[in-house]
């Protein structure tokens, strides 16, 4: 299973109104590329932590990349957002090479299409046509918390 990676830029966007993670359409984005590897490098400053910033995949043969929110609560202090599992599904052939996948955030405008974080792979998926992958959201602890 990957390991999500919370993007420093997002704690940042998240204190300045950017994000309304229980209301907000957050979807997926695939790419190649490691976050070090884009110019420029949309782990580091916040102002580059936008979907502009990644070198994403034709999404030719794929199917839907909106997440569902199953929800987004606090208890005790503690924040947890917990996503409904996803799964992309190739169509009629094949799709483009993927190692990186981006949750970003659709409905943010200030900045556009704000990103979250990244699960790593490992190494480079392609699923062929009718082929599946399921991004598992972790039921249990969410995809983040917030102490």
């Amino acid at each position: 299973m990957a390991t999500f990676v919370k993007l420093n830029g997002f704690v940042e966007h998240l204190a300045e109104k950017t994000h309304n993670l229980g209301a907000d359409v957050l979807t997926l984005a695939l790419s190649d590329t490691a976050p070090a590897a884009e110019t420029p490098d949309p782990s580091v400053l916040t102002a580059d932590c936008i979907l502009a910033n990644v070198t994403q995949v034709a999404y030719t043969n794929l199917s839907t990349r909106v997440i569902t929110t199953t929800s987004s609560a606090q208890t005790g202090g503690i924040y947890k957002l917990t996503l409904t599992d996803l799964v992309l599904t190739a169509g009629a052939g094949p799709v483009a090479g993927f190692r990186y996948v981006y949750i970003y955030n659709e409905t943010a405008t200030v900045p556009v299409d704000a990103l979250i974080g990244y699960y790593d792979y490992g190494s480079t998926l392609v699923l062929a046509a009718g082929e599946t992958l399921t991004v598992d959201f972790d039921d249990a602890n969410g995809v983040l918390q917030l102490v």
